[in-house]
C-alpha cells in the first residue's frame, strides 16, 4: 500500500487462526506478500523485518512447516453465498525440470501445473475458500486422474453447498463429474465445451438433439440427456457482436442457470488479479505441500486486500446499487474529489486501487475504512462453518 502500512493486518488474521502467535506470524508474512506483490519466498523475505533476509526466509519456512493454511482457508466460505465457483488456472514453470509436482500443461509441451480454487461471489469478485493443485506428473505418479482430483475437492465441499449450485467452466463438462454431482444430489451450472468433439444430447425418446442458435437468439432445451446418461436443461445465448454463443447446462431452471453463469464470468477477473497483482504465477517452491500452503495463505491475503480495496473503492468512486449499474450521484459517498465515480467504480477492482493507484486519505478516514473492512471480514469468518478435514 502506497499511503498506509497495514500494520494491523494481524487483526484480520486473528479472526482466522485460533492461536494468537500463529496469527501474528501469518500477518507478518501476509503483509510482506502485499508489499512484494509476489509469492516467491525470496521476494517475500526481502519485505519482512529483521537483520537479514535469510532469517526472514527461515521464519516463512517454519510457519508453513508448523501450520496448514489450507485448513484455515475454509473459514472464508460465505454462508450467504448464492453459488460456489470452481476455477482451475494454469501456472507455467518452463524451467522447473526437476520439481516433483510440475508436469506438462494442455499443449503437452509447456511445464507447469494447475491450481483449482473454490470461491464464493463477493460484489462482482470472489472470496476464495478452498484450493488444491495437480499436474500431469502428480496424476501419473499417483496412478490418479484429473477427474479423481476434482472429485476429492468437490467432496470436501459437499456439506457446505446445501442447495447452492456449483458453477464450473468448460474443463468440468464431462460425464463422470456430472454423474457424481447427480449422485450426491448437488445442483450445478456448467458451461458446455463445444470444441472439435461436442457432447451429444438426446431427448426423452432417444432422438439426438442438435444445439443450434443464431446471433441475437436465446434458445432452451428442457429435459435433454447428456450423452444419454444425465438429464439436464440446456440454454444458449448468442449476443450480437460476439464471435460465438454461450451454452450452459444445469439441473436448475435453464434461465436461472444462465443468469448465474453470467455472474461467474465477471468473477474471472478475481483470478486474474491473483496473478497480475499478487504474483501467484511466481511460485517457486520445491515441495507441493509447501507450495499449496503458500497459495492458501496468498488467498487469505487476497481476501483481506479485496475487502480493504472495496471499502476504498466505494469511498473514492461511490457505491453502486447493483452489479450492473452505478448509483446516482446522490447515492455516492460524500468527500471524494473525483468525477464520474460510477464509471470508475466499474473500471477498477478494489485490490487494483489499493495496490496500484495513487491515493491519499486522512489517517482517521483510512482507519474508518479499515474498521469497516474488518467488520466485513469478521461477518464472513464467524459463520458456523465446518473446518475441512
Amino acid at each position: 500500500m502506497k499511503n498506509y502500512s497495514i500494520k494491523n493486518i494481524s487483526e484480520f488474521m486473528l479472526k482466522l487462526f485460533d492461536d494468537e502467535a500463529t496469527a501474528y506470524k501469518a500477518a507478518e508474512i501476509g503483509k510482506a506478500i502485499l508489499s512484494a506483490q509476489s509469492l516467491r519466498l525470496t521476494d517475500i523475505a526481502a519485505k519482512m523485518s529483521g537483520k537479514t533476509q535469510s532469517a526472514a526466509y527461515k521464519r516463512i519456512q517454519r510457519f508453513v512447516s508448523e501450520t496448514d493454511p489450507r485448513e484455515v482457508l475454509w473459514r472464508l466460505f460465505q454462508e450467504q453465498a448464492e453459488f460456489v465457483i470452481g476455477d482451475p488456472t494454469e501456472i507455467e514453470r518452463p524451467q522447473a525440470r526437476k520439481t516433483e509436482y510440475v508436469g506438462t500443461l494442455k499443449d503437452k509441451k509447456t511445464r507447469g501445473f494447475w491450481v483449482l480454487v473454490l470461491a464464493t461471489p463477493y460484489r462482482g469478485r470472489a472470496i476464495p475458500c478452498g484450493v488444491m493443485t495437480y499436474s500431469s506428473k502428480t496424476i501419473s505418479a499417483g496412478l490418479d486422474s484429473r477427474n479423481l482430483n476434482h472429485f476429492r475437492l468437490l467432496a470436501s465441499l459437499k456439506d457446505l453447498l446445501g442447495d447452492r449450485p456449483l458453477v464450473l467452466d468448460r474443463e468440468f463438462s464431462y460425464l463422470e463429474l456430472l454423474e457424481r454431482l447427480v449422485a450426491e444430489a448437488l445442483h450445478f451450472v456448467i458451461r458446455l465445451n463445444l470444441g472439435r468433439h461436442p457432447p451429444k444430447f438426446v431427448d426423452s425418446e432417444g432422438r439426438e438433439v442438435s444445439l443450434t442458435i443464431s446471433p441475437g437468439e436465446t434458445v432452451v432445451y428442457q429435459g435433454v440427456w447428456y450423452k444419454g446418461r444425465v438429464c439436464v436443461n440446456v440454454i444458449g445465448r448468442w449476443k450480437r457482436g460476439l464471435g460465438e454463443p454461450l451454452w450452459v447446462m444445469t439441473n436448475l431452471a435453464a434461465e436461472a442457470g444462465l443468469r448465474i453463469y453470467q455472474k461467474r464470468m465477471k468473477i474471472e477477473e478475481a483470478f486474474r488479479d491473483l496473478k497480475n497483482l499478487l504474483g501467484m504465477d511466481k511460485l517457486m517452491n520445491k515441495k507441493q505441500t509447501i507450495m499449496e500452503k503458500m497459495v492458501a495463505l496468498l488467498l487469505m491475503v487476497y481476501a483481506i486486500g479485496l475487502l480493504l480495496g472495496e471499502r476504498l473503492r466505494d469511498y473514492l468512486y461511490g457505491k453502486r446499487t447493483d452489479e450492473q449499474q452505478p448509483a446516482s450521484a446522490e447515492a455516492s459517498l460524500p468527500g471524494s474529489p473525483l468525477g464520474k465515480r460510477g464509471e470508475k467504480w466499474k473500471r477498477y477492482s478494489g485490490l487494483f486501487l489499493l495496490l496500484k493507484q495513487k491515493w491519499s486519505l486522512p489517517s482517521a478516514k483510512w482507519q474508518t475504512l479499515f474498521n469497516k473492512a474488518l467488520a466485513d471480514f469478521t461477518n464472513i469468518v464467524h459463520h458456523p462453518v465446518r473446518t475441512h478435514v
